[in-house]
């Protein structure tokens, strides 16, 4: 319930969030604040004894540190982070949606039967060593070198800091592995070049004999060493990518239906207000998007924690609930073994923006990923065949978890913030979602949907939801982002690092 001082998200909440600031002494569902309350913060509605629950969303957030009387600020002073210890459903809250097919967009149909929305040529690293190789050739490229191929939207260089000193197998090789056969087998891309040192522990070889990659007009390899030095292969990769650009140009946009879609839902730089507008309207988003038979694919894996008990009674099958569960205790393990823990998330921001939790923080995330059945879970970078809604393990760093959803497939990404993002990714655009008003006006060059507006009134999130839905297919058709226009994306390719550096 919105009123014109507070947001109730459900009726047995024992908090309600704050739509502006609140002077002490305001009253709140009959209750005086007893402090300022900044905008996006709780405001406890009935006195909470210390160890009892607090519940926003209908749902666990924490447990009350001390005792907390009506009217007073819940926030890191006296909300206190405790473990899940979740039974956990398979099934229970399957909802179907009703199949509405025969939208269409603009795409690129590619051999392999894949869809894309952009025609880049990508300069892939296999290792850090070759990354200044890699970049000077994507440099060779300006605005005036590709003007006679308008049908290529640009070379690309995807840099990173890893490939060696990693062990030769496990979770960590593996990761990498499947990074860079999801951005050469990507259909963003007309051509690729991968350019390696050649001693590196990620051999490009092992990648093509573990993938069945061949070398073709459009797909190419080199490593320095054996191209004899850094010079010469800058040389020999400008040549290449030179003979690529007319056969990539050659590719024409073509109607292709919605269900050719497969977009990465993303939020970064959270506010209280994610959760109740921007990732809301995203979810409506995505049921729109599954009911054409298209793909949405959620990920952050520690930003869903306290939430993921919502999402395994969405689970298609108890093998696919299963699936999730095991992600959520890897996390577990993973960060008690390095002595941390699962609240180290929210970040400050987050926290100044009204989150107090990760409990509370993943609630609001999961609703990214909407209402219809989760269909498969993936590791990261792993390639996402099930269509519908669909889940991918990833850290909740954003370039490294939007990587993973890339290499996945995804052709899109919709990036909600409350706090302000400046991000970008290639090859796949960014759409952003603005969860309130000021942030919009603010970073107005960078938000492309305003979803602020359901706050006062003047949108729904079904019809910001709808909004949103209908940005994809004209984005996905060619029209370009706010993050495309300044250029975002040469700099957020990210692999996730998992394991030793030795």
């Amino acid at each position: 319930m919105v009123t014109s001082k507070t947001v109730r998200l459900d009726p047995t909440d024992n908090v309600v969030t704050a739509t502006a600031a609140l002077a002490a002494d305001t009253i709140v569902e009959d209750v005086a604040c007893a402090a300022p309350i900044p905008s996006g913060h709780k405001v406890a509605t009935r006195p909470i004894a210390r160890g009892e629950a607090i519940r926003k969303y209908g749902q666990l957030i924490g447990y009350a540190s001390c005792d907390i009387a009506a009217g007073d600020h819940v926030h890191t002073q006296n909300c206190a982070f405790a473990a899940t210890d979740q039974t956990y459903e398979f099934g229970t809250d399957l909802r179907h949606v009703t199949p509405d097919g025969g939208d269409t967009f603009l795409g690129y149909k590619r051999e392999d039967g894949s869809v894309g929305t952009r025609n880049y040529i990508a300069v892939v690293t296999s290792v850090n060593c070759s990354a200044t190789a890699a970049r000077r050739i994507a440099d060779a490229f300006g605005p005036e070198d590709l003007a006679a191929y308008p049908n290529v939207d640009g070379v690309v260089a995807f840099v990173h800091g890893t490939g060696c000193g990693m062990a030769d197998s496990g979770d960590g090789f593996e990761a990498l592995q499947r990074v860079m056969w999801g951005y050469a087998k990507h259909p963003n891309h007309g051509a690729v070049l991968m350019v390696g040192l050649g001693c590196e522990m990620n051999q490009i070889d092992w990648l093509l004999e573990a993938y069945g990659l061949r070398q073709g007009p459009t797909f190419q390899t080199m490593n320095i060493q054996n191209v004899a030095g850094l010079r010469r292969t800058i040389e020999a990769g400008v040549e290449k990518v030179r003979a690529m650009l007319p056969i990539a140009n050659k590719a024409q946009r073509t109607p292709c239906p919605a269900s050719a879609l497969k977009v990465a839902l993303q939020c970064g730089g959270s506010d209280a207000w994610s959760g109740i507008t921007a990732n809301p309207a995203l979810g409506q988003a995505c049921d729109l998007l599954v009911a054409q038979g298209g793909t949405g694919v959620l990920a952050e894996t520690p930003e869903i924690y306290g939430a993921e008990h919502l999402l395994t009674r969405r689970a298609a099958s108890p093998e696919v609930g299963a699936r999730l569960v095991g992600l959520i205790q890897w996390w577990e393990d993973y960060t008690a073994r390095n002595r941390g823990s699962m609240d180290n998330n929210p970040s400050p921001g987050n926290k100044k923006g009204g989150l107090t939790t990760i409990l509370e923080k993943s609630l609001g995330a999961a609703a990214k990923g909407g209402t219809t059945p989760l269909t498969g879970v993936y590791k990261y970078a792993e390639p996402v065949r099930a269509a519908g809604f669909t889940f991918m393990d990833s850290p909740g760093y954003d370039p490294a978890s939007v990587t993973g959803q890339i290499a996945g497939g995804c052709n899109l990404v919709c990036f909600t913030t409350g706090r302000g993002s400046a991000f970008g990714s290639k090859p796949a655009p960014t759409i952003k979602v603005a969860t309130n008003q000021t942030l919009f006006d603010r970073m107005t060059e960078d938000m492309d949907v305003n979803a602020g507006d359901i706050l006062t009134g003047a949108s729904s999130v079904e019809a910001k939801g709808r909004e949103i839905y209908n940005l994809f297919l004209r984005v996905a058709s060619g029209e370009m982002t706010k993050s495309e226009a300044q250029g975002l994306g040469d700099y957020e390719f990210v692999p996730w690092q998992i394991g030793a550096v030795m």
